[in-house]
């Protein structure tokens, strides 16, 4: 499955720097896939990045925004305590090709294909669950069908480390934060701690291929390594 999506601007954290937001040049797997299931999502299924390609590399841009100093939770925050002006380097008029899979769970009853039609025809009617965004939720991002018209620049760079995605992984002993978890039994609320995986990034004639042994070691490490390929 393939889609095409861009916005004005666009920050792909990168998670060395513990302030200021430095973005990645190139939108990272995790953002595709949050793209992806803004658009279309059910725990029948998981979305696997397999590559990105740069339609449009853009630009760079620094600007100062107002963010909280601490993280929001139930109690009110009383914002001119807790605001700071940070620096932020961003990336302007970018465009990207994301060609992803579906891994289907044990939950699902029905074959990729039918999920792959259904998240087509969302593409092209331009339908989403929630507003798909590039990195952050200040920056929209836009989507649409791949057209014949597009083609990848011809850009070659070596990245370096670069956040694959996060592995959620239950854990009664380091209960840092809950979410849910989707498997065979339903959906239900576990505690936990999330695991950053990372791989080495390159990109080569405009498109970045991550690769697939990455999602194997998430899997394993969340315990949902019985998914399978349709």
């Amino acid at each position: 499955m393939q889609v095409k999506v861009w916005g004005e601007y666009a920050c792909f954290t990168r998670p060395e720097f513990k302030v200021e937001r430095i973005s990645y040049p190139v939108m990272t797997p995790s953002a595709a896939r949050g793209i992806l299931e803004a658009i279309f999502w059910k725990p029948e299924f998981r979305y696997e990045i397999r590559q990105i390609g740069i339609l449009s590399l853009g630009g760079q841009q620094a600007i100062l925004r107002n963010e909280l100093t601490s993280k929001q939770n139930k109690n009110p925050i009383v914002i001119e305590s807790a605001r700071a002006q940070r620096t932020s380097l961003i990336l302007k008029n970018v465009a990207y090709w994301i060609v992803a899979d579906i891994i289907l769970t044990n939950r699902a009853i029905d074959p990729a294909a039918k999920y792959r039609d259904q998240f087509n025809r969302r593409v092209e009617r331009g339908q989403y669950h929630h507003m798909p965004y590039l990195g952050t939720r200040e920056f929209a991002a836009y989507f649409s069908s791949i057209d014949e018209d597009d083609v990848v620049q011809p850009v070659d760079m070596d990245i370096g480390t670069m956040l694959l995605d996060f592995a959620f992984i239950e854990d009664g002993s380091r209960k840092e934060m809950e979410f849910l978890r989707h498997d065979e039994t339903g959906t239900r609320t576990v505690a936990g701690f999330a695991k950053p995986i990372f791989f080495e990034a390159k990109v080569e004639n405009g498109w970045m291929y991550i690769p697939k042994e990455r999602y194997q070691q998430l899997y394993a490490l969340e315990g949902q390594d019985a998914l399978r390929v349709d």
